[in-house]
Formats: C-alpha cells, structure tokens, sequence
C-alpha cells in the first residue's frame, strides 16, 4: 500500500495523450474546450442483435508508429508508445544513448483485452490451430516491455494492475524511485483499449457507461529545468502534425505541438494514500477521506474530476468536493470512461492548464471503479 508521499522535489516535464479526440495533447485540448461529448459508435457483441456503444480512439494519419516491434502489437501498445514519445520529446535520444536512465511505470486495468479474448476464442474453437503468435501479446506486461525496447532501456520497468486509481499510485512510485536516486526520469503511462467484452461488462455495472480507449503519459524528473540536447546525438525532427524521431528503427510519434517546452514550470505536490472500499469504508467514505487530504483550494485552482454524468458512479466524488471553491473539469464526460487511461487524462489535462497559465494549481481526484479514492496535487513554481 502506497501512503502519502511529499513530493516536492518532483517536477513534470512532458506530458502526452492518445484519446477520442485523436494523437495528442492538442487534440485533447481542443476537444475539452469545446465541451461535446465526442461521438459514439457502435461495437458489435458477437451473438447479439444489439450493438454496444463505445467511443475509441480515430486512426491516425499517416500511421504515426512504424517501428517493426511494433507492427503486431495490439492498439493498447500503439496508444502507450505513441503518449509516452509524446511526453518525453526530445529525451528520448538520450534514453537511446544510454545518457539518460529512464523507468517505466504503465498502468492498466483491462490490459491487453484484444488479444486476450482472442486467444482463448481460438483455444476454445479448436487448440490445435490456436496461434502461439498472438499469445505473448495477452500479458499485462507487453506494451511496457516493447516501449522499453524501442526506447533502449533497461532501467526499471513495472506495470501495475488495478482501478483506475492506480495511475495515481503509480505517480507516488516514480516519486518514491526519484527521491532515492534510482532514476534520471520515469515514464507514468495509463492505456486501454476497446473490445466487446470490457465494453459488455462495464454495461453490467452501470448500463450508461461508454467505454473508450487510449492513453495517457506524464514524463517526470527530479530537476527542475529540461537536460540541455546534446550536440550531434539523434534528435526529434518535426515535419508537420507528426515528428520523426531520429533513432535507429523508430518511425514517427505523435504530435509534440510543442507543449513540453512551455513555462511555467509545473510539479507534482503530493499523493494522498489510497483509500480502499472495504466493508468498513464504502465509497462515500474513502472519498471523503481522500478529499481533506488535499489542499482545500481557493477560486483561482481548478479541480479535475472523474465524474461522468451518471448518478450512481458519480455521487461519492460530487458530495466529497461540493464545497470546491474553484473551476472544475471532468473529461470522462467529453470522451468516456477510459478506465486506467481516463485517469491517465485527468492529469494531462490539469497538467496542460498549467503549462497554459490558466491556473496557478489542480487537484485530481480519482473514485475508482471497485478497489479505491485517491487524489494528486499539482502546482506551479515562479
């Protein structure tokens, strides 16, 4: 169990986000501006005359990742590569180089779901004639272990399974390896991708639920100030929507638009401690104790929220903060429930209002599904 961690020493220095509104943060940005939900379409559930409603991710174009590791991986390791080159921007040379020693931290709940349910489909259907191809792209692991390759990393490299309150947990673990020295900077990535069946049991919780898919990464650093680019090493070259990064085998990313080199400078604050539901503390409970861990707040700070306009899942996070003094952003009504991604865009989206000068501080919160409330707290330096 994670317990409040004080992080004042950590600062944020890229950000990156794959989402309904397309490859990118730009993208993100626009879409929460104009505050429309974006489109639903329609998944078909095998068996079933009726179709699930989901909102996933637009293809890109051009394809935006064209290393050969990467060819057949499954949509949830596209999203998590293409936000985490995003988020690291020109370090990622020198995490090639070996100048840089970069962790990885993803952050899952459904994982890799695609490839999974396939599988086992073709396992039930006849085992003789199941692909041993596809299988080693089922692990929970996978997408992490193909960004470390195609980033040329051995550094640490963990992938926490859980809620989507995990992403949050997985921000006080790379604080923790920070502080101790075990890193340079580390990668906190949440993505998921869409298949009928998390789309089918999602329904049976809460039948309005419209599931999504994507990512979302935060690239932190103990320094304060970006790492000078060193002269003559490879280095990102932008041509157009999508940069091309200069490394041996590595195509394109997304766009970089060029957010991570903004002022002012942002850090993450603090962590509070996960606050299970348990029968002792249900939901109301762990919300509320994980609301007064957090900065009270003052009009000037914004607040971005889990909430997505159902009643049900809603309530324990809408009564925790009705007292909020300041302005408030939800995502998750604009782009859908993203599991471990939607909590993944919470702090991108705080993190580029920021970046913007919109606001001085924010506070995230996160209800989870099943297993926890847990909140964060970012905040500008002169």
């Amino acid at each position: 169990m994670l317990v409040k961690t004080a992080t004042s020493d950590i600062f944020v220095h890229g950000i990156g986000a794959v989402s309904p509104a397309g490859w990118g943060v730009l993208p993100l940005r626009e879409a929460l501006a104009k505050g429309e939900p974006m489109p639903v379409k329609e998944l078909t559930r095998p068996g079933w005359t009726r179709s699930l409603r989901v909102r996933p991710v637009p293809p890109p174009s051009p394809r935006p990742l064209s290393h050969a590791r990467l060819r057949r991986t499954s949509p949830i390791t596209q999203y998590a590569v293409a936000a985490a080159l995003e988020a690291l921007g020109e370090d990622a040379a020198r995490v090639n180089s070996g100048a840089l020693k970069l962790g990885i931290i993803l952050c899952v709940m459904t994982g890799c779901v695609n490839y999974s349910r396939r599988f086992y489909d073709e396992t039930l259907k006849d085992p003789a004639t199941a692909s041993p191809l596809v299988f080693p792209e089922t692990v929970f692991n996978a997408p992490a272990s193909h960004l470390a390759a195609l980033l040329g990393t051995t550094a640490i490299n963990y992938t926490l399974l859980g809620d989507p309150g995990t992403f949050l947990q997985g921000l006080a673990l790379a604080a923790d390896w920070l502080l101790a020295g075990r890193l340079d900077g580390c990668l906190v990535i949440g993505a998921e991708e869409i298949d009928w069946l998390t789309a089918d049991a999602c329904g049976l919780f809460a039948k309005k639920i419209i599931l999504s898919a994507g990512a979302g990464a935060l690239y932190l650093r103990r320094a304060e100030q970006p790492t000078p680019f060193q002269e003559g090493s490879r280095h990102l070259e932008t041509s157009g929507q999508y940069p091309s990064w200069q490394g041996p085998g590595v195509g394109s990313s997304p766009s970089l638009t060029g957010e991570n080199c903004t002022r002012p400078i942002v850090r993450l604050h603090s962590v509070t401690e996960s606050y299970l539901f348990v029968r002792q503390q249900n939901r109301a409970r762990a919300a509320e104790r994980m609301r007064a861990e957090l900065p009270a707040g003052n009009p000037e700070h914004l607040l971005c929220e889990g909430t997505q306009g159902l009643r049900n899942p809603d309530d324990a996070e809408l009564e925790a903060w009705r007292d909020w003094p300041g302005s408030r952003l939800a995502p998750k009504r604009v782009l859908g429930e993203g599991l471990a991604a939607a909590s993944a865009w919470q702090c991108v989206t705080a993190l580029d209002a920021l970046r913007q000068g919109q606001y001085p501080a924010a506070s995230v919160s996160v209800i989870g599904c099943n297993e926890q409330a847990i909140g964060a707290h970012f905040c500008t330096t002169p």
